[in-house]
Parts: C-alpha cells; structure tokens; sequence
C-alpha cells in the first residue's frame, strides 16, 4: 500500500470544458485525471446570489495528485477555468488516507 500523501481534487465546470481544466492541472504538474459527465441541479436563489446563469450540464474532473503539488494545481485551475471564465468552474479538495494501483507504487516495486 502507497503511504505517501495524495490529495483528490474535484474540478466542476460545464459541459465541455473538462479537457481544458486537465490541460491547466497538467501545466501544474498533474499527471492525469477522470472526467465524469454530470448534471447539476442550481436553485435560482444561487444563480440570483452569484449572478451568473447556471447551466445544467457540468463535467467532474477526479485527479489524484501529490499533497505537494495540490495547491498549485487548485491554482491553476482557478486562474484558467474558475467562476470568472466561460467554464464557470469550482474546485475543492479531499485527503486521501489510502492508495493503491497508482503508477508511482508500481514503478517503485520494478
């Protein structure tokens, strides 16, 4: 088992922009990512609040990355596809305590 720090980090932005946030987080030093389609599901008191239109079909982007390079990647990721872009992106981060099957902890083993 993998001991060494990861963090997951969920980007959620509009349909088809997923690509383009993985891009962003791999200028930071991500290595690669999932992309999950979903649907999101605003009430009006948000978009009101926000004051943006809310648009219904997102894409989730799961990256697992090195606790070390976490806060660059959420960075980038706000500077390039964040609430003030087209993307209207969100990002946030949860600790991972276990790992296993990540590259690293195979190439470690050879």
């Amino acid at each position: 088992m993998n001991t060494k720090k990861y963090e997951l980090i969920f980007c959620i932005v509009n349909a088809g922009f997923a690509v383009e946030a993985m891009e962003s987080a791999r200028k930071a030093g991500a290595k690669g990512g999932t992309i999950i389609r979903a649907r999101g599901t605003a009430n009006p008191e948000a978009e009101e609040f926000y004051q943006i239109s809310i648009q219904p079909d997102k894409e989730i982007l799961w990256l697992i990355v090195p606790k070390e390079i976490k806060d660059d990647v959420m960075h980038k990721l706000y500077q390039d596809v964040g609430l003030a872009t087209p993307s209207k992106g969100i990002a946030f981060s949860v600790p991972i305590t276990h790992a296993i099957g990540l590259h690293e902890e195979e190439s470690a083993k050879e």
